[in-house]
């Protein structure tokens, strides 16, 4: 190997290329043995110990949210996905809810709706087929219905990649509502073997949760408060506290000899939004703590609380430092060697606000108010 082949292959694996080669190979076979394995199915002589085995493997594919391996069975299975069963007697749509599979999820909705076509409702998006409320009946061997199963957190309800027990606990609740949501209302009140009911299931299965998510809403909450808290107070301040000189000359008025200055503009409008913002985020906080702090209000009404508190303080705080830099410009007479440092100085606060803060509001955003992760409208694979 020359000296040049040997930079190259040094400076591929420095860049990580070998190894996204190797990744896509075996992406690459792995598509190949499904297609074979597909073919396989779909002739109808699998014997029952092989058909057992695919069964099984179906059931990891499920758990682990493998949707390419999960679409190949579905397309070329020749008996009733609904016939599928775990050790624990759970269906596939069990599965996909316990382990919070919302891919492999979605994908059986619309898998079942495909085969359900007489039996469709004529809801927005179709999904509320016979055949897909007789699967949210199905019982485990506990007696557990799907609705049961979604109320429960286990060692497979994969929520430790959420951020905070605040989305965490959103997310159950998500989840939860999605099923009520196509579930028989005599579902939502069966009683499995332990006689209790999916509510009462959830309840009892997230109270820790409901107790950190509550714990790390407070402490936010408090934090938050006691800085817009503080902003208020120094805005309200500012306000009557003009930069500069009055004018002299004019006994009549006394205005401020910068009064039509657009700096001096900028810096009453900055801090008039400061104010009124910070003064909506103190409000929003406050009414956090406050709150009940049900399982409910998870849902939507703390985290929109929570993002209309956090985007009003943030705007407040950068709304402050433009008044400081209104403010320090006025003062100076524009010299450039003290208000340049001082204005990018005066950027540290807002930087750190988005570092520490704004991930969890773009998080909060986006689980609140986005499409969500059962999104229906979503690329037909049968």
């Amino acid at each position: 190997m020359s000296v040049f082949q040997r930079l190259v292959a040094n400076l591929q694996k420095f860049l990580g290329i070998n190894r996204i080669y190797q990744i896509k190979l075996m992406h690459e076979r792995v598509q190949q043995l499904l297609h074979l394995i597909s073919e396989a199915v779909s002739k109808r002589d699998v014997r029952n110990y092989q058909k057992m085995k695919l069964e099984e493997a179906l059931c990891v594919a499920i758990e682990r949210g493998h949707v390419e391996y999960v679409t190949h069975f579905l397309r070329s299975f020749s008996y009733h996905i609904l016939d599928v069963e775990n050790q624990k007697s759970q269906s596939p749509f069990q599965i996909a809810s316990e382990c919070r599979q919302y891919n492999v999820y979605n994908l059986l909705c619309e898998f079942i709706r495909k085969l359900d076509k007489d039996g469709l409702d004529k809801s927005e998006y179709g999904l509320h087929s016979d055949k897909l409320k007789k699967t949210v009946e199905h019982r485990d061997n506990l007696g557990n219905n799907m609705l049961h199963t979604v109320a429960r957190i286990t060692p497979l309800s994969q929520i430790d990649h959420i951020q905070g027990a605040t989305l965490q606990m959103q997310r159950e609740l998500q989840w939860f509502k999605e099923v009520e949501s196509i579930a028989e209302p005599k579902d939502c009140e069966s009683v499995n073997k332990d006689n209790m009911t999916p509510r009462k299931v959830f309840k009892e299965n997230h109270k820790e949760l409901g107790k950190e998510a509550e714990k790390s809403m407070k402490e936010t909450a408090t934090s938050c408060t006691v800085v817009g808290a503080l902003i208020v107070t120094i805005m309200f301040a500012a306000a009557f506290t003009i930069p500069g000189e009055n004018d002299k000359n004019d006994e009549k008025t006394n205005l401020p000899i910068f009064l039509t200055n657009k700096v001096f503009t900028t810096f009453i409008v900055s801090d008039a939004i400061s104010l009124f913002s910070s003064t909506t985020s103190v409000i929003m906080f406050l009414g956090i703590l406050t709150s009940r702090y049900s399982e409910d209000d998870f849902y939507k009404s703390l985290p929109t609380k929570m993002i209309i508190g956090l985007f009003t303080l943030f705007l407040s705080i950068a709304t402050m430092m433009i008044v400081f830099s209104c403010g320090l410009y006025i003062m100076l007479d524009g010299k450039s060697s003290i208000v340049i440092p001082s204005i990018l100085f005066a950027s540290v606060p807002v930087a750190s606000f988005i570092w520490m803060q704004f991930s969890l509001l773009v998080e909060l955003f986006i689980s609140t108010f986005g499409r969500g992760v059962f999104d229906r409208k979503q690329k037909t694979l049968f």
